[in-house]
């Protein structure tokens, strides 16, 4: 395996004129990680333990150290994968063991920062996958390749700039996308003591930053001096769509459920998300750059501070509750700083294709409720039954557009 890795590194090394920049490193992680090689990182795979020793591999060049002599950088965890009605996968559920890769700069503080992103997929197209043809590898280099790079990315820069305040354990989960098997297991055997965390910073497609620089910042709320760092943050221009709670669909949950502040920063949805496409030659590279650093300039603020008071946040139970028996079939533009919920993508074959909506359409009213956000969108689906209609007005081009749904 490091045979090969080597070998994987000095082609791109060679194909990126030798340039050790920080750029150029996000880039061969990225690279590497979402390459057909590791044939999409589904957890439990051979293209996963791959990844998994590619990581290991980077966090013994940064000088970090493992959880013990034993298991080294390795944390392993039981899973049974979850069976999708729509997907390519079929069958009985299948059960093995996935792997979270475990690193550490132990500085003796009395408080830790925990830094993550996962780093599975979707394989050749398991459960969660929107991709309708025929089995093919989902790579994920936005999900989460970038998210890794940004990670690996930081560590170096805590490294350079030898900040001591704080102890830094940085992990790539595995079994996210399955339903966040691994950031769960860690949660209930961590390596450390969760009551010493003072936040957990996670990273989950950080590769797609718009030419807005629009960054989505979930978690504000689980701690009292978090909003006013997000909001004194200016740091490349990037502005920030912020929301209070510590639940979401991505690992930074585990922790905020264990009564840690979270961080989730997120650059938003696309048209490839959990499909074949999401390719590395997609990823905006330099976005992912500037993302890093606008996260770095919040480690350091929360590094030099004392250890933050964690808050329970007021719309955790509701949003982490799948009230909605319906689903219009879009998936929403989570960084849309607009009145409304702007569309990112409509799903072929689904509800809103089926009416008519198109990808850019700004959804301002559901039956009676006036759409001002994504929440005000949630609240409308959830007054519907299957079966039932509704009508939807959208601004297209400027222009309200108004179209029934069955749903």
């Amino acid at each position: 395996m490091r045979i090969i890795i080597s070998t994987f590194f000095c082609l791109v090394i060679g194909s990126l004129y030798a340039q050790t920049d920080a750029l150029q490193q996000v880039k061969i992680d990225v690279v590497y990680l979402a390459s057909d090689y590791l044939e999409g990182r589904e957890t439990g795979t051979r293209g996963e333990a791959m990844a998994a020793d590619y990581i290991a591999y980077r966090y013994a060049q940064l000088g970090m150290i493992g959880i013990n002599d034993e298991v080294g950088y390795f944390q392993s965890f039981p899973f049974k994968e979850l069976v999708n009605p729509h997907g390519n996968h079929g069958g009985d559920p299948k059960q093995g063991n996935g792997k979270n890769v475990v690193g550490y700069f132990d500085n003796q503080a009395e408080k830790t920062i925990v830094i993550g992103a996962h780093y599975d997929h979707l394989g050749m197209g398991m459960a969660g996958s929107l991709h309708a043809g025929e089995p093919a590898i989902h790579n994920g280099a936005d999900d989460n390749a970038s998210g890794i790079a940004a990670m690996l990315l930081m560590a170096d820069w805590i490294k350079e700039q030898q900040l001591k305040e704080s102890n830094f354990l940085f992990i790539a989960f595995s079994g996210e996308e399955m339903g966040l098997f691994g950031s769960k297991y860690f949660a209930d055997h961590p390596t450390i003591d969760l009551t010493e965390v003072s936040v957990m910073i996670n990273m989950d497609m950080v590769g797609r930053l718009n030419a807005e620089k629009v960054l989505a910042v979930n978690g504000i709320g689980t701690s009292p001096n978090l909003k006013k760092m997000i909001e004194n943050n200016s740091v490349k221009g990037i502005e920030a769509v912020t929301s209070d709670s510590g639940v979401g669909p991505s690992d930074h949950t585990s922790f905020y459920l264990k009564d840690v502040p979270v961080l989730h920063f997120f650059t938003g949805q696309h048209m490839d998300y959990h499909k074949p496409g999401d390719d590395s030659h997609l990823v905006n590279f330099e976005g992912i750059l500037m993302v890093s650093e606008y996260i770095f300039d919040l480690i350091k603020q929360i590094n030099a501070q004392t250890q933050l008071v964690f808050t329970r946040t007021k719309d955790s139970k509701k949003e982490s509750a799948s009230s909605f028996k319906v689903t219009l079939g879009v998936m929403p533009d989570y960084v849309y700083t607009g009145k409304g919920m702007r569309i990112d993508s409509v799903i072929d074959g689904r509800v809103a294709s089926k009416a008519g909506l198109k990808n850019g359409d700004v959804i301002i009213q559901l039956g009676d409720v006036k759409v001002t956000d994504i929440y005000k969108y949630m609240e409308g689906l959830g007054k519907y039954e299957k079966g039932e209609k509704a009508q939807v007005v959208v601004l297209r081009n400027g222009k309200k557009i108004k179209k029934q749904v069955t749903f």
